[in-house]
């Protein structure tokens, strides 16, 4: 092998450094903020604001000036309260029932009542407490019903009466037997209740 013949000695170089690419960077960045910038200006375009009505009625500015009289009007909604406050003034003459009404209240207790007297009487001691009892509570319910205005005065004083009667024919039996004459005295207040109702 001769000396022309010999292979080129091969050395190590270093590789060329790759080309920076840093455009392409940029034109994507750039690419991305047009877009933001896109996407506000049509926001800021489409979007309904409350500014818009503002400068198509600023050149008829005497309109609005009309407008700016008439918050005169806008001091009638502090009135509208007030009759807000009158449907709570009307229900209590609504609450003033017919008699038949309140008769079809009250019937249930005022026709227990005779029956439950005479178990009373036919019990007569003290036994027939539990039936007194029951109809005190019967006796309270009538108090705490409303009575048309026409027939009030009459029903407080009967309801009164009838309970009291039953007071004294609960003292009556817890003592023993009660006088007829204390539930003749019941039986009578009852009546009268009855009586004032249309039963």
């Amino acid at each position: 092998m001769t000396m022309d013949e010999q292979q080129p000695e091969l050395r190590w170089a270093p590789l060329e450094p790759t080309p920076k690419r840093t455009g392409r960077v940029w034109l994507i960045v750039g690419l991305a903020v047009a877009a933001l910038v896109i996407v506000g200006v049509l926001l800021f375009l489409f979007l309904p604001r409350g500014e818009t009505p503002d400068p198509v009625s600023s050149p008829s500015a005497t309109p609005s000036a009309t407008p700016s009289a008439t918050p005169t009007p806008t001091s009638t909604p502090s009135t509208a309260p007030e009759p807000s406050e009158t449907p709570v003034a009307t229900p209590p003459p609504a609450t003033d029932p017919t008699v038949e009404a309140f008769r079809g209240q009250v019937s249930g207790w005022l026709n227990d009542a005779p029956r439950g007297l005479d178990i009373i009487a036919g019990a007569n001691g003290p036994d027939a407490l539990p039936v007194v009892e029951t109809l005190q509570q019967d006796a309270q319910r009538l108090s705490d019903a409303q009575p048309p205005s026409s027939i009030s005065e009459g029903w407080r004083e009967g309801v009164s009466a009838y309970s009291q009667s039953l007071t004294e024919l609960s003292s009556a039996l817890s003592s023993g037997a009660a006088p007829a004459s204390t539930i003749d005295a019941a039986r009578t207040a009852v009546q009268n209740l009855r009586t004032l109702v249309g039963l």
